[in-house]
């Protein structure tokens, strides 16, 4: 009988104490949440970090921390320690993807960090790169076609495939017997897509203004100056408001000149 009660406690413990783990890591990922969507990167980070060494198959906490190091990652000093953190989120989106193959936001962290490690690489690296950059946003947006993030990341991938060289356009050749898409058009039509599903991300108001700029076709720095002075009247909530407020400023200032 006291082996049958000393289990019976025990049982009653173990259940105790998993349902009150179960608990504080349920409030540390909704703090962690709340720090990244209230653009407290650095502070979200550890949190999930913490919450990845508990279950580490997780695919929320997955691809957010993915996200994190790639958004991070391009804030380190020198491009050897950027490479690093990147592949870092490279393989979080990639597990994420395994984990749970059709979840949009796994497809989104992973073509972000792509596009991250692709950004200061060789021509061939980045023709290479590309067409998984590419495959990966549009499966982010087939599995949820309200995601803003996809959009940007193709329109940046159109502009940068529409401004390829001679050379770079040969290797698209070569590589891969061409590539479709890559217009400037393209480019702003996502970019476009992006403001109107997160239209307080100031991000997306200057990378339309880039696209225009490199176009520079009639009107277009019009239509560039147009949408930085829209820009400027964006609320800066966080200091990544605040750093987009920048370029956009700078940005305007030069095309006015």
């Amino acid at each position: 009988m006291k082996k049958k009660t000393f289990i019976a406690i025990c049982s009653i413990f173990f259940v105790v104490a998993f349902f009150q783990s179960k608990a504080n890591s349920d409030e540390e990922y909704k703090k962690a949440v709340s720090l990244q969507t209230s653009g407290k990167w650095t502070e979200a980070l550890p949190l999930f970090k913490s919450l990845l060494r508990k279950d580490s198959s997780a695919v929320e906490v997955l691809w957010r921390t993915s996200y994190l190091y790639s958004q991070l990652g391009s804030k380190q000093p020198d491009e050897k320690q950027k490479q690093s953190w990147y592949r870092t989120a490279e393989y979080l989106g990639r597990k994420a993807i395994k984990t749970q193959p059709k979840h949009a936001n796994a497809h989104y962290a992973y073509a972000l960090a792509l596009g991250r490690m692709n950004e200061n690489a060789s021509s061939r690296t980045k023709i290479e790169y590309a067409k998984s950059i590419k495959t990966e946003a549009e499966l982010a947006l087939r599995y949820d076609s309200a995601l803003a993030g996809p959009h940007h990341i193709l329109g940046r991938w159109h502009r940068i495939v529409a401004g390829f060289n001679f050379f770079e356009r040969t290797m698209i050749q070569t590589i891969f017997g061409g590539m479709p898409g890559g217009t400037y058009d393209q480019a702003v039509w996502h970019f476009k897509k992006a403001i109107a599903l997160e239209p307080n991300v100031g991000i997306h108001y200057y990378e339309l203004a880039v696209t225009y700029k490199e176009r520079d076709e009639t009107s277009d720095t019009n239509m560039a100056i147009d949408w930085l002075k829209k820009a400027m009247k964006l609320p800066l909530l966080t200091e990544t408001d605040r750093e987009h407020r920048k370029l956009c400023e700078k940005l305007l200032a030069e095309l006015k000149s």
